[in-house]
């Protein structure tokens, strides 16, 4: 199709399809065709748009129209009233909830002006699967650069003087792990990206892989020359099949394109990558056992020193970096160290990807200038907290990070910062909380997950873990004990100081950090044998107080099972008997009338 009025960069990431998107496409496609437009209106399948909570979405180029929330029946009213007639369709326009504004264009809805796309440079705005459009937004050009015009040492340094830290989680910095690969005395060496991303929602590298597949590639390569390694593995979990067919693809076309393989760009360098599907073991994002999966063992932990960048796979010096470290580095290349550090702060420079989910209006992906603090990202890039319910905590980090309460939303997005307040920055999971949570109820979500996930090795993860769990469970069970607190205290610290891995040393993290903030929820848990936020069902009476009840009769409607008795202008009875606790009447209730 050459050269067509209107592109639709139609999002079929991972989010939109669920929403549907391919239905829509399907019956868009079709009213197209029938409309005789297919010369003059081109879909373009781009990966996550970023904004997951009104998806499936759609960008109209070159007006930048902005459509939201479209389903098969909107596809004949854009086709004849945008596509035939030119007139925007209001009703599937962005509306900002706060001013009831209609929003037309992309980059003047919050949620987009108020980010800063450098990783995420190209999402939204090319087909994932062409090497072309990649090449034609500067893909490959910071690679050409460093493969023809630098020595590995100037790529280490320019990488170590823009700042940038590992985005895996310990923020570890890249150039200098970098140069201790470098330095190590081998003839084999490897660069590995880690893509087994596991945490409770978290979907940024998934995101970025779909989107972007040739930005990994290329900062592999970059790695590589710095290092001179000639071999690289993507560690992909099995979950993401999208990433994979895409990333499958991008390795394939650059292959056939010279930029992989043999004497990359007539340059002398030979490095390719071949993909490794994980099997869904979230141990395994931690870099040793990652790569004892890959040599096929059981991905299990080794103690550390020796560290990789000596010592790695099958022994060799190797540099592991997750997605988004590695989708930062052809930018640094290209544009230079001080390009990428005029942002952040003085430890912490460059963006940070974010998924943001949970208690918020605006669930997806973002990206945010290092330093923004996490009140801008929860407020003005998420809109706030649904159902006008106030903000509770905010859980940074996935199942290894820390919740951070209201008091410290002012904290700014920096790895120093947020450790200073019991969290970590993580690989970038943001779950936000609202009254309503349970923070014992949610320390033990937690500490189940990691219990679970625990490979086994070492005892104060394997049996401390368990111990944890077991009391947070008799706790919201309505079994809690004085010393049981103390106890969770104590043990937490200690699995901290002992644990082999990172995944152990950081799975008391959410236990300390409710325990730290909110040590008066524990307390009401055990002695008072209630939950302030109504959520353990064990603590509850499920009974409805007459002099709150507005005998609306709301409950009553909800209950699936016929527990509760109503008549107008009476107060409505639960039956005990015949109740399931299964909070449907708590959740209808607008009037806390429910115990």
């Amino acid at each position: 199709m050459a050269n067509p009025r209107l592109q639709l960069m139609l999002c079929t990431g991972t989010g939109c399809l669920a929403s549907g998107s391919k239905e829509f496409q399907t019956a868009l496609e079709e009213e197209i065709k029938k409309q005789g437009l297919e010369g003059e209106v081109k879909i373009i399948e781009t990966g996550c748009n970023g904004f997951c909570a009104v998806g499936p979405v759609m960008l109209v180029q070159p007006e930048g129209i902005f459509y939201q929330k479209l389903t098969p029946k909107d596809a004949p009213l854009l086709v004849e009233e945008h596509f035939l007639k030119g007139r925007p369709v209001e009703k599937l326009l962005y509306v900002e909830p706060a001013s009831k504004e209609t929003i037309p264009t992309m980059n003047e809805i919050p949620f987009f002006s108020n980010q800063k796309f450098w990783v995420m440079r190209n999402k939204g705005a090319i087909d994932p699967e062409s090497i072309d459009e990649y090449i034609a937004r500067d893909g490959y050009f910071g690679m050409a650069k460093a493969l023809n015009e630098m020595t590995a040492e100037e790529i280490i340094q320019e990488v170590k003087d823009s700042g940038l830290r590992g985005r895996g989680g310990a923020g570890f910095p890249t150039g200098l792990k970098w140069q201790f690969a470098s330095k190590a005395d081998s003839d084999i060496k490897y660069v590995l990206c880690n893509a087994d991303e596991g945490d409770p929602g978290a979907f940024m590298d998934r995101s970025i892989l779909e989107a972007d597949p040739h930005a990994v590639i290329e900062g592999m390569i970059i790695a590589a020359k710095a290092i001179n390694a000639s071999k690289g593995y993507i560690y992909c979990r099995t979950e993401y099949p999208m990433a994979i067919q895409r990333l499958t693809l991008a390795i394939k076309n650059a292959r056939e394109y010279g930029l992989l393989g043999e004497d990359i760009l007539q340059s002398g360098f030979n490095f390719d990558i071949e993909i490794y599907q994980g099997a869904g073991a979230f141990v395994c994002g931690e870099e040793t056992a990652l790569m004892r999966s890959i040599e096929g063992k059981r991905g299990m932990p080794r103690p550390r020193p020796p560290f990789p960048a000596n010592k790695g796979l099958w022994e060799r010096p190797t540099v592991l970096n997750n997605v988004e470290t590695l989708a930062n580095i052809s930018q640094i290349i290209l544009n230079g160290a001080s390009w990428f550090s005029s942002i952040g702060t003085e430890s912490s420079k460059g963006t940070k990807v974010f998924a943001l989910s949970g208690d918020v209006n605006n669930i997806g992906l973002v990206e945010v200038p290092m330093g923004i603090t996490l009140k801008q990202m929860i407020f003005e890039i998420g809109g706030g907290i649904p159902k006008k319910r106030k903000f509770k905590a905010v859980q940074l980090g996935g199942p290894s990070g820390g919740c951070v309460p209201e008091q410290h939303l002012d904290t700014p997005v920096d790895y120093e910062a947020i450790a200073r307040v019991g969290a970590i920055m993580g690989s970038g999971g943001v779950i936000v909380m609202d009254e309503n949570t349970c923070m014992v109820d949610m320390a033990r979500f937690f500490m189940d997950f990691i219990q679970d996930e625990s490979c086994g090795k070492c005892p104060p993860c394997r049996e401390g873990t368990k111990r944890l769990l077991e009391i947070l469970n008799k706790i919201c069970e309505g079994n809690g004990e004085p010393g049981d607190i103390e106890a969770l205290e104590e043990l937490s610290l200690r699995i901290k100081e002992s644990a082999l891995c990172g995944l152990g040393q950081t799975a008391p993290n959410p236990v300390l950090s409710t325990l730290r903030y909110f040590k008066d929820e524990y307390i009401a848990h055990v002695y008072e044998k209630r939950c302030p936020a109504k959520r353990c069902v064990a603590l509850l009476k499920f009974k409805v107080d007459p002099e709150k009840c507005h005998k609306c009769g709301l409950c009553y409607q909800a209950c699936p099972v016929g527990a509760i008795s109503w008549e107008k202008k009476q107060p409505a009875v639960i039956d005990r008997e015949k109740c399931i606790q299964c909070l449907s009447c708590y959740e209808a209730c607008r009037f806390d009338a429910i115990d």
